[in-house]
């Protein structure tokens, strides 16, 4: 489990699928996900966890929770290139209680320190629509900087 000051984050496990479908179809959640143009199925959802469950060397996805425990979302990099040291960040952040209040922010700051201190990457990047504004907000806070 990786600590951060507001939530940790922690291996996907099958438990989660019923707080993942809670959002998964919720467009005001998924409206900046390039992956989500269409509703997704609990059976497709439960593909992914399988996936998301097993070991794999180019993509690490794991589950923001409250210190209490409560499930806030997903956080994830994706194409892990070894060779090159780099990777694609990824968070979701399906419980809307929990927005802008941030939950995010601490949650990127860990995998950050992890990706660059543990996993040795050089460069974590990104990609955003320019009109999510709390997202580029947040990112900004945590050091990203416009390529």
């Amino acid at each position: 489990m990786l600590k951060g000051k507001l939530v940790n984050l922690r291996a996907v496990e099958k438990k989660d699928l019923e707080e993942i479908m809670k959002w998964v179809n919720d467009r005001e959640v998924t409206k900046y996900l390039s992956a989500f143009l269409y509703p997704v199925s609990r059976a497709e959802e439960e593909k992914f966890l399988e996936r998301a469950m097993s070991h794999n060397d180019t993509e690490k996805n794991l589950i923001m929770e409250t210190k209490e425990g409560d499930y806030i979302g997903q956080i994830s990099l994706h194409k892990i290139d070894w060779k090159n040291r780099n990777a694609e960040l990824g968070i979701v952040i399906g419980n809307k209680e929990y927005w802008g209040k941030g939950y995010g922010t601490d949650a990127i700051k860990i995998l950050l320190n992890h990706a660059f201190n543990q996993m040795n990457l050089y460069k974590v990047y990104l990609r955003v629509f320019d009109y999510n504004q709390r997202g580029v907000r947040c990112y900004e806070k945590c050091g990203f900087i416009e390529e």
